[in-house]
């Protein structure tokens, strides 16, 4: 494997530039049509975005670096560490990602600077070993994303009940996406000894399982609006039955890599989806 030492495509591969952006994104519009449209403007704002952006960066990089020997098994051709970044490199950025994100964090209060904190140490045990174990660290990522938006309430201190919806909405389609993810890449993580779910328990366990924490989600949803918010059903049907549905449908049929791959893709279309609904509640 040749190794360009350093190549600013090859980073922007690696931190995975345009989830970053979806992260940025989701933080933006829910202080800015939840908590305020005078928020955009808001210091604090930007500089949780960034911290933010950096934990996930970090996160990003430090799980291409434990996983270069199975990513060349599972998806070769986008494996970057070794190729266009160096090993050395990577771990460098990675560690200097993750301390300035929890600066920023601790430049805004200490809540933050310590979810940060603990965000960046998630991250690394995930890659180090808790992705390899079943659930464990597919619970771990979405908590994680779920968190990035919840966020926002604890910066500016408020309890905007759609603000926690949307956390959960994130929470549980990237728990789906994990685990459909585990699904694609069984390949190279059971010739490495992962003991992930659709390892230990198959394809049919695995989808059955994700039928009930689809259904779980989606009346949870349903149930928490009409506590909270009554937002009216027409959103719902439009921006959450019909795509959830048409991802059901895929997943049924799911059974092969590129299967389970067109629906793990599914997944982050929902989740544009959903936060881009945020601007016409």
């Amino acid at each position: 494997m040749s190794s360009r030492q350093f190549t600013i495509f090859g980073f922007l591969k690696l931190t995975r530039f345009w989830n970053l952006l979806i992260i940025g994104m989701a933080q933006y519009f829910a202080a800015i049509f939840f908590i305020g449209k005078n928020k955009i403007w808001e210091v604090d704002l930007l500089i949780l975005s960034l911290s933010t952006v950096m934990i996930a960066a970090a996160g990003y990089i430090i799980n291409d670096y434990y996983d270069v020997k199975i990513d060349l098994i599972n998806k070769p051709e986008r494996v970057v560490i070794g190729k266009d970044v160096a090993r050395r490199y990577a771990l460098l950025f990675h560690f200097l990602l993750s301390m300035s994100g929890v600066a920023l964090g601790l430049l805004l209060n200490w809540k933050i600077g310590l979810i940060n904190f603990f965000s960046a140490f998630l991250l690394w045990w995930y890659s180090n070993d808790l992705k390899r174990q079943p659930l464990i660290g597919n619970f771990v990522i979405a908590l994680l994303t779920g968190l990035s938006i919840f966020m926002v309430n604890i910066l500016f201190q408020s309890h905007q009940p759609l603000v926690t919806i949307y956390s959960l909405f994130a929470f549980a389609m990237t728990l789906v996406r994990e685990i459909v993810k585990d699904a694609e890449d069984l390949k190279g993580d059971n010739t490495f000894g992962c003991r992930t779910l659709p390892i230990i328990w198959g394809f049919r366990k695995t989808k059955f399982f994700l039928y009930l924490l689809l259904l779980i989600f989606f009346i949870s949803v349903i149930e928490i609006n009409q506590f909270f918010e009554q937002l009216p059903m027409y959103y719902f049907f439009t921006f959450l039955f019909v795509p959830l549905v048409l991802l059901v449908v895929w997943l049924v049929r799911a059974d092969t890599t590129k299967d389970f791959h067109r629906v793990s893709q599914w997944c982050k279309v929902i989740i544009l989806l959903g936060i881009s609904s945020m601007v016409f509640i």
